[in-house]
């Protein structure tokens, strides 16, 4: 199978060394990056010393892009094409896949809510496949996630994803291009649930993250960790998912290793507004994107347009806003008034 990642950041980087480094038939991977300085830098030392260092890329991966080679150029004559761009990227991505007439499958790896930038500011972003349909409808499109630090994942560590699609072709691509003995893909129906799932797991992190900067005990993170799984599949639920799903590999999954996991980048931002660092400084100091930052208002939006309540996600909001310390934070939550624990 030819494969193409667009994108050369951890995740991207990872998968695709990960798919490199199988020991049934490999399958032609290329990896795209827009950068050209980045290209020339992975070229030159088959590492990725920016996103991925310490990581040697197997001489089978192609690494292009830049001005030597156009994404329409790259994907042309791919069996699959995997979007490793953050969110802020994915809408520029599909279009321009769109435009290509691009046939095969195309999934993408980023979690989160599209920030709504140059809309009212009470409007809410969209998730992954909503943006899709506005885009590129024509495509066969899902999603790949799960629980997956991307080191972890180029160095050959045991770890299981979640393939999601309306398309069976798509699943059934995702399942070939990936499975593999050390990583393990599951084929679900519920994009929704997925992507919720990886959008709302990262603003539950950087709350979970400030209750381990104060030392407040782990009793505290489980209960974080379980009002948090709530209030994600409340969200879940009220946009169409399915409830099940959040029990799974993208909800509860991933939602322990991102809110708990010294890898996470966005458990860190919650670590160092503990500590006493302003939001810039937490966000310059991780050098990689923390999708929860950018996410977080517009869970919240979404979710209070629904009539969903999320405490633990406005928490999140007003610290990150600044309305709020990190002491506040969590006084406002162990303040509520009682109330039955399912729901």
């Amino acid at each position: 199978m030819k494969i193409c990642v667009l994108g050369a950041g951890a995740w991207g980087t990872a998968l695709a060394v990960s798919a490199c480094s199988q020991d049934r038939s490999p399958h032609a991977l290329t990896l795209w990056a827009r950068d050209p300085a980045l290209v020339t830098a992975i070229q030159s030392t088959r590492q990725n010393m920016r996103y991925l260092p310490g990581v040697a890329l197997p001489e089978s991966l192609q690494v292009t892009g830049g001005a030597a080679s156009a994404l329409e150029t790259t994907v042309a004559g791919q069996d699959l094409v995997i979007i490793a761009t953050p969110m802020a990227g994915l809408r520029s991505v599909l279009l321009r896949l769109q435009a290509a007439r691009v046939g095969v499958p195309v999934a993408w790896l980023c979690k989160g809510f599209e920030s709504p930038e140059g809309k009212s500011p009470d409007a809410g972003g969209l998730l992954a496949h909503e943006i899709c349909a506005q885009m590129a409808p024509d495509l066969a499109a899902g999603v790949l996630s799960g629980p997956s630090f991307a080191r972890e994942v180029a160095m050959g560590r045991p770890t299981a994803l979640v393939a999601a699609s309306e398309h069976a072709g798509v699943r059934d691509a995702l399942v070939a291009a990936f499975h593999q003995p050390t990583l393990r893909v599951y084929a679900s129906h519920d994009m929704v649930g997925v992507e919720v799932g990886g959008a709302v797991k990262n603003v539950l992190a950087i709350a979970c993250g400030f209750c381990d900067g104060l030392q407040l005990g782990l009793n505290a993170r489980a209960a974080l960790i379980t009002r948090g799984l709530a209030e994600m599949t409340r969200l879940g639920v009220a946009l169409g998912a399915r409830a099940d799903t959040f029990t799974g590999l993208s909800g509860l999954g991933d939602l322990v290793l991102t809110a708990t996991g010294d890898l996470s980048r966005n458990r860190q931002v919650g670590v160092l507004l503990a500590q006493g660092q302003t939001l810039a400084q937490a966000v310059a100091s991780l050098g990689h994107v923390a999708e929860g930052v950018y996410c977080a208002r517009t869970v919240v939006q979404r979710a209070r347009a629904l009539g969903v309540d999320m405490p633990i996600a406005q928490a999140v909001v007003a610290l990150l806003d600044g309305q709020l310390s990190a002491s506040q934070a969590v006084a406002s939550l162990m303040g509520r008034d009682p109330t039955a624990e399912l729901g």
